[in-house]
């Protein structure tokens, strides 16, 4: 590639120190500022997914006995969709609550013992270590109905979990067990149902590239399309940058939330979705160009009549009044590496340059003041008859 521009360079070189025969034309492009939208974006990839999305487990072993709610169910918070068997729990409950009885019962023969010892030695009749001992039984007494009662409480709640019910208002999107299967709790909460809150209001999680981050910010808006529905696209805003980082293959990325209204419910979790962040957007501003602000006229092509008025400027745009190329200082905005934003320095509809071209004479002529142009080859026979 470097070859190849050198070499471009080389021959356009020797055509301007050759000249401009009187057969050979200059011709220069030129484009009107205007107002237009500018804007920059990146694209990226993510998953659709609900806004709040709940796994529901439970926090008891057992047999799922019944299962009232299937995929796409809607359910209201508190409501059953789910119960465990109850035989076991209820088994327990039950000997959790006579183990109580008991206890009440011999804390009430210990509280009247203990009153009692207390009476007769306050009176002298009995010796201090009965009392102590009747107190101690008192107090141990007291201390296991305290254990049972807790007991009770731990049996009625174990109980109360094997009524599954719905936490939030929702849609049942995943249906991980059947009726008749076995779940256990012993290390980690099995999860029974995933129910997404609202299907209405679904969000994107994008995966920007470390490259393109630092131009994400909250607030900006976004358009995006699915594979699903190719000829819609789907407006939303950036919600949500994340701080931490992941790491795939080298490659660094970083999660970017993302609203994405779904009133007519096309939108499913899961879809892939293909963003378009629009990190920069001016409305209505005057562009031109941004090659135009590369321009400049060359001396070496210029006739015997043209003239160059030229500035000195960080950025400016040259423009050609008859034979004079007048050299103008702006002020440059944002920009999109094609069109550039001008806020100062020409009015709108100024025709400004962007690039020349020399139109040749014939072939034959170009090629023989061009000695880095290829000749054609000559006919040896008719040589050999010259």
């Amino acid at each position: 590639m470097k070859r190849k521009l050198t070499l471009a360079a080389i021959i356009m070189t020797a055509i301007i120190m050759t000249g401009c025969s009187s057969e050979q034309k200059i011709t220069y492009k030129t484009a009107t500022a205007e107002r237009q939208d500018i804007s920059t974006s990146i694209t990226a990839t993510g998953t659709i997914e609900p806004v709040t999305e709940v796994e529901v487990g439970t926090q008891v072993s057992g047999i799922i006995d019944k299962i009232y709610v299937d995929y796409n169910s809607e359910v209201k918070r508190g409501q059953i969709i789910a119960e465990l068997d109850k035989t076991n729990l209820l088994s327990k409950l039950a000997s959790a609550q006579s183990n109580l009885s008991n206890a009440k019962s011999d804390l009430a023969y210990q509280t009247a013992n203990y009153n009692r010892y207390k009476a007769l030695y306050a009176k002298g009749l009995v010796s201090t270590n009965d009392y102590e001992n009747a107190k101690l039984a008192y107090d141990k007494a007291t201390q296991t109905v305290k254990v049972q009662q807790q007991a009770v409480q731990e049996a009625q709640t174990n109980l109360g979990y094997a009524t599954i019910t719905a936490p939030i208002n929702g849609v049942v999107l995943a249906k991980e067990v059947e009726e008749g299967q076995t779940v256990a709790s012993s290390m980690t909460t099995p999860t029974l149902f995933i129910i997404a809150q609202d299907l209405t209001d679904m969000r994107v999680i994008a995966d920007i590239d470390e490259a393109d981050i630092g131009g994400v910010k909250e607030g900006q808006r976004v358009s995006f399309t699915v594979d699903a529905f190719p000829d819609d696209t789907f407006q939303g805003e950036v919600t949500q940058v994340r701080q931490q980082a992941t790491t795939t293959s080298n490659v660094v990325t970083y999660e970017v939330v993302i609203s994405a209204p779904n009133n007519n419910l096309k939108l499913k979790p899961g879809l892939t979705a293909n963003v378009t962040i629009f990190t920069m957007e001016k409305k209505n501003v005057l562009i031109i160009p941004s090659k135009a602000l590369r321009f400049a006229p060359n001396e070496a092509i210029l006739t015997e009549n043209q003239k160059i008025e030229d500035v000195e400027a960080a950025s400016k745009v040259w423009t050609k009044e008859g034979d004079v190329f007048k050299a103008h200082a702006v002020k440059t905005g944002a920009s999109n590496g094609t069109l550039t934003e001008i806020v100062s320095g020409i009015e709108e509809g100024t025709i400004v340059l962007t690039d020349f071209d020399i139109e040749g004479e014939a072939e034959e002529e170009e090629q023989a003041s061009n000695p880095f142009m290829p000749h054609p080859r000559k006919n040896k026979d008719n040589n050999k008859k010259k």
